[in-house]
């Protein structure tokens, strides 16, 4: 079964207090989220290979370390995991980003892709699917699909906050991939939002209702 990394450094704690708060405003939380995502991305990476590399210092030749040839590609969930790429980017310049569009259909309540696109080398990356909720799980579910039909093996899932049904959900259908949470959060109510979460997360990073 997926494992899941519930990411407890107390920077990303402190800030997810603020990203939470109903009176944080949407440049201070769109100024949060990206912070958050660059402390999560220098945890997500712990496991990249490394291999060794001499150099010259100034003053010797010295052995170190770079890593090792891992490509990694970035997929936010159109719209709201776009909010957490370009804090990914900072620590991660050379990954490659592809965006993952989707839509259900109301009758058929059937995913429907509207947008998708990805890196051509496919095979040879390591995904990082981004999105700051994972509520029910039905978009981070379609949206891993959407990758693995399209060749892709090595896929991790990052949120900011989760309920326990969404987790569910990713570890029934994709057992293969890791998540990664700033908060595991109690519980959907009625209308399929996080309680307590952050309420919803696009319309907090884009001023809209």
């Amino acid at each position: 079964m997926s494992n899941v990394f519930v990411l407890d450094h107390p920077l990303i704690q402190h800030k997810l207090t603020y990203i939470r708060n109903k009176n944080t405003g949407t440049k201070e939380f769109r100024a949060l989220v990206d912070e958050v995502s660059a402390l999560m991305a220098f945890e997500i990476t712990r496991d990249l290979p490394l291999e060794e590399k001499t150099i010259e210092t100034p003053v010797t030749e010295a052995v170190t370390k770079v890593i090792s040839g891992k490509k990694i590609g970035l997929v936010p969930i159109l719209r709201a995991g776009l909010g957490m790429v370009d804090g990914m980017l900072r620590l991660i310049p050379a990954a490659k980003v592809g965006h993952v569009g989707l839509y259900r259909d109301p009758e058929t309540l059937q995913p429907v892709e509207y947008y998708v696109k990805l890196p051509t080398d496919i095979e040879e990356r390591d995904f990082i699917v981004i999105d700051p909720m994972l509520a029910t799980g039905g978009s981070a579910n379609d949206a891993i699909h959407s990758l693995k039909k399209r060749g892709a093996t090595n896929i991790k899932l990052m949120c900011l906050i989760a309920a326990p049904e969404g987790v569910e959900v990713i570890q029934k259908e994709h057992p293969d991939v890791d998540i990664y949470l700033a908060a595991l959060d109690e519980r959907l109510d009625e209308k399929g939002y996080i309680i307590p979460g952050l309420g919803d997360a696009g319309d907090r990073l884009f001023g809209t209702k």
